[in-house]
């Protein structure tokens, strides 16, 4: 389950990172004696809030930005000797040019360059190059900050989170089955998938993170793992509603009720829904050679019960097209040895 405990960690740990960066990127704007020491801090507590690979792109981004901020700052602020009205102008372009280049994350260091600049009135070499220091000491501390990542730790809750959501589908169409021949579930089903859909969106964020604190290619297979089961998720819950429209189960509904404890052991990581597939096959088959219905009430839940096939084989295909849409490098996770022996 995706606890508050790992979230917790997670907070606990970002702190300790962000106040270990902000002091060293303190220490070292100290020893090499600038003027102002305290902005250095500010620089690396604003880039350590990101990712890894979001760190090394805003890295690039403060850097960038830094030179057209000092531009701006010297044009704006030499021609323009009402401070509250330049600084406004001077925020305005930075703001208009971040959005043209998609750079907004850089807008609160090129906010805190142009304070300097019309705090002191100076535009010197050597005032710019004090500035530039602060921008690259911050940048750097929370580059090398964000390279200490638990990642194996995280990756193994990913994985943990994948056998937990697995499990939880397979009691889902377990209580399912039981619905259809016709015996009292033991869970309240709906509240079941209403608490495993929004755990699922929490590991798709989870998953997310994890990509973008790698810099391994194969990460994505987690998020699509995820967003899969999300989908199946979806699916059962239209199965379920489907289900609740039957007002008397006909003798098909325990077939069906069997398919689904048989379906129910597959729901595992790894498994190509191939043979699942074959089977529903052949009870569409079934289904076909009947006898027609007698009366409008056996009409109607077999109608209602071919509705629910149906939305088992979306559920199987959706696992299919999973696996069918994975490129070489995510293959190769689908069918990792580590992996398979954790179901």
């Amino acid at each position: 389950m995706y606890s508050k405990e790992k979230k917790i960690k997670k907070i606990i740990l970002l702190a300790f990172k962000i106040g270990l960066g902000s002091s060293v990127a303190i220490a070292i704007a100290s020893m090499l004696g600038l003027e102002q020491v305290a902005p250095a801090g500010t620089i690396a507590l604003l880039t350590l809030m990101s990712t890894k690979w979001d760190t090394v792109r805003l890295s690039v981004y403060r850097i960038l930005s830094f030179f057209i901020a000092v531009l701006l700052a010297g044009i704006i602020f030499n021609f323009i000797d009402d401070g509250w009205m330049g600084y406004g102008l001077y925020v305005f372009a930075n703001v208009l040019i971040a959005g043209m280049l998609d750079w907004m994350g850089t807008l609160s260091v090129n906010a805190l360059v142009g304070m300097h600049f019309l705090a002191s009135g100076e535009y010197t070499v050597e005032f710019v190059r004090s500035e530039l220091l602060l921008v690259v000491i911050g940048v750097i501390i929370a580059l090398i900050i964000n390279l200490f990542n638990d990642d194996h730790n995280r990756r193994q809750d990913i994985i943990d989170g994948m056998r937990y959501v697995e499990y939880q589908l397979q009691g889902i169409i377990g209580e399912l089955a039981l619905y259809l021949s016709d015996k009292p579930m033991q869970q309240n089903v709906w509240l079941d998938m209403r608490a495993l859909e929004a755990e699922l969106l929490a590991y798709i964020r989870e998953a997310q993170e994890y990509q973008d604190n790698t810099f391994q290619s194969h990460p994505g297979y987690y998020i699509e793992y995820f967003e899969m089961r999300y989908q199946q998720c979806k699916i059962l819950h239209n199965l379920h509603a489907e289900m609740r429209k039957v007002r008397s189960m006909p003798v098909q509904a325990h077939v069906i009720s069997e398919y689904l404890l048989y379906m129910k052991q597959y729901v595992v990581e790894i498994n190509l829904p191939e043979k699942q597939i074959e089977k529903l096959e052949e009870l569409f088959e079934d289904m076909r050679k009947e006898r027609l219905p007698r009366t409008r009430e056996e009409f109607e839940s077999r109608a209602i019960l071919y509705h629910v096939l149906m939305d088992i084989e979306d559920f199987l295909l959706t696992k299919k097209k999973f696996v069918d849409n994975l490129d070489e490098q995510k293959l190769r996770r689908y069918w990792d040895a580590d992996n398979k022996k954790k179901w």
